[in-house]
C-alpha cells in the first residue's frame, strides 16, 4: 500500500500535473484536495496539450480512478467544460471520476464578488477572478453551499434563497448596485447542470478507506504551490485554502497516519504569477531567457510569469513544511545555454544575512539575494532518457540542490512531454 501526496513546493507552476500525470500511472486512486479552478495544471502527451483545472490529472490514465476531495471549492461551469473537452479528446472519464458530495460549490455570485472586492483594493492581490475567496469565505462564515445541498432540492431552495437575499444587500450598500443576482436564474441553472453531475458524486473518504483496506495505492494531488498556502505562504498574497500536504486530511478525510510519503516538485528555477514578494526575481535578460525558453506564461489566467534563480531558502521551508521525502525536479532543461547558473542561498535583510525563509510579505520586500554561483551548460538536454547521460554541469546543479534542500531528486524533468522523464 502506497499513500503519496505531490505537492507544488514554490508558487505553483512547478509541473506538478505532469509529475501527478506520471506517477498516476501505477496509482490505483488519485484525490485533489484543495483550491478550485484556479489552478491550471497543464499536461502534454504526444504533442495533445490538456489543461486541467478542475479535474485531477490523473484522469488522463486510463486505469486510474480519480477524484476531488471535500476540501475543494467546486466550480461546475468548469468542470462540466472539462469533461465535454476531455471526451471529444476520446478520454471518458466516467466511472472513474467522482465528486465529495461535501465539496462547497463555486456560485456565480462568488466570481462577481471575487471581481468586485478586488476592483477596490488598493494593493491588488492579483487573484484569478474565479469565486475561489468568496466561495472559501462563505464555507468558513457557514453559509456555504454544498454538492449535497444542491443535490437536495427542497432544502437549496431555502439555503439560495437566503443567500441571494444576502449578497444582494451587500451588493447593494457596497456598490450601489440593486437586485444584482437573480434567485430563478442561479436555481435553474444549478439544478439543470447538477442533474448531470449527480451521477459523479460519491463519498470521496469512504472511497479512500476502501482502496487503503484493499492494499490499493492512492496520491493525494495539490493544486497551487506551498507559498501561496493561506498559513504558511507569503500572506497576503497567497490563495484561500490549504496547499500544503497538512491540506490533504481535512481536504480528504484521511487519517495522517495513512500517509507513506511526500514528493515535493520543484522548478529547476523559480516563477510566480501575480503580486507579492519575490527574493531572486529577475528584472535582466537571463530573467527573460527563462520566460522565453520556459514558455512562462500562467495556465489559468494567461499572466506571464515572473522569473528567477532557484531559492535554497524556499526548498528548505517547503521540505520542513511539508515533510518532503523526495523532490521532482522540472524545467532543468530551460537552464540549458547558460554560462553560469546561481543559486539563491540567503537574504540580506537591513544588517544580517537570512538563512531561513521568512512568510512575511513587508520583510521579504526588504530583501536583497545572496547568491551561490555554478557552471551552466550548453547541451539539449531534452532527449536524455538516463540520468548517467547527462551533462556533468546538470548532475552537479542536481546534486547541490540535494544538498541545499536536504533532500533526494527522485525525478528530473527534461521536457514538457510525459516521457521525458528521467528517475534518478
Amino acid at each position: 500500500m502506497s499513500v503519496r501526496i505531490a505537492v507544488g513546493a514554490q508558487w505553483g507552476d512547478e509541473g506538478k500535473g505532469k509529475i501527478i500525470d506520471l506517477l498516476s500511472a501505477d496509482t490505483d486512486l488519485v484525490v485533489r484536495y484543495q483550491g478550485g479552478a484556479n489552478a491550471g495544471h497543464t499536461v502534454k502527451i504526444n504533442d495533445r496539450k490538456f489543461i486541467l483545472h478542475m479535474i485531477p490529472s490523473g484522469v488522463l490514465n486510463d486505469n486510474t480512478v480519480s477524484a476531488i476531495g471535500n476540501g475543494v471549492v467546486f466550480d461546475y461551469e468548469s468542470f462540466i467544460s472539462e469533461l465535454d473537452i476531455l471526451k471529444k479528446e476520446g478520454i471518458d472519464p466516467d466511472g472513474r471520476l467522482f465528486l465529495s458530495p461535501y465539496a462547497h460549490v463555486v456560485m456565480p455570485y462568488h466570481k462577481e464578488i471575487d471581481r468586485a472586492l478586488e476592483k477596490i483594493r488598493k494593493n491588488k492581490i492579483g487573484t484569478t477572478f474565479k469565486g475561489i475567496g468568496p466561495a472559501y469565505q462563505d464555507k468558513i462564515s457557514r453559509c456555504g453551499i454544498r454538492v449535497v445541498d444542491i443535490l437536495d432540492e427542497d432544502n437549496f431552495a431555502e439555503v439560495l434563497r437566503n443567500n441571494i437575499d444576502l449578497k444582494n444587500l451587500t451588493f447593494e450598500g457596497m456598490y450601489g448596485e440593486k437586485n444584482k443576482f437573480s434567485f430563478d436564474e442561479i436555481y435553474r441553472d444549478c439544478t439543470e447542470k447538477f442533474s448531470d453531475i449527480k451521477k459523479y458524486v460519491k463519498d470521496v473518504s469512504l472511497m479512500i478507506d476502501e482502496y487503503l483496506k484493499n492494499n490499493k495505492s492512492v496520491l493525494f494531488e495539490g493544486a497551487q504551490g506551498t507559498l501561496l498556502d493561506i498559513d504558511h505562504g507569503t500572506y497576503p498574497y497567497v490563495t484561500s485554502s490549504n496547499t500544503t500536504s497538512g491540506g490533504v486530511c481535512t481536504g480528504s478525510g484521511i487519517s495522517p497516519t495513512k500517509i507513506s510519503s511526500v514528493i515535493g516538485v520543484m522548478k529547476a528555477y523559480t516563477t510566480r504569477v501575480g503580486n507579492g514578494p519575490f527574493v531572486s526575481e529577475l528584472f535582466d535578460e537571463t530573467g527573460k531567457y527563462m520566460a522565453e525558453q520556459g514558455h512562462e506564461v500562467g495556465a489559468t489566467t494567461g499572466r506571464p510569469r515572473r522569473c528567477g534563480y532557484f531559492d535554497a531558502l524556499i526548498a528548505r521551508y517547503s521540505v520542513r513544511i511539508n515533510g518532503i521525502s523526495s523532490l521532482a525536479l522540472t524545467k532543468i532543461d530551460v537552464l540549458g545555454g547558460l554560462d553560469k547558473v546561481r543559486v539563491c542561498v540567503g537574504y540580506k535583510y537591513k544588517n544580517e544575512i537570512l538563512k531561513e525563509f521568512v512568510p512575511v510579505s513587508n520583510i521579504l520586500e526588504k530583501c536583497e539575494p545572496v547568491y551561490e554561483e555554478l557552471e551552466g551548460w550548453k547541451e539539449d538536454i531534452s532527449e536524455i532518457k538516463e540520468y548517467d547521460m547527462l551533462p556533468e554541469n546538470v548532475k552537479k546543479y542536481i546534486d547541490y540542490i540535494e544538498k541545499v534542500s536536504g533532500v533526494p531528486v527522485e525525478i528530473v524533468s527534461v521536457g514538457p512531454e510525459r516521457n521525458q522523464s528521467i528517475y534518478k
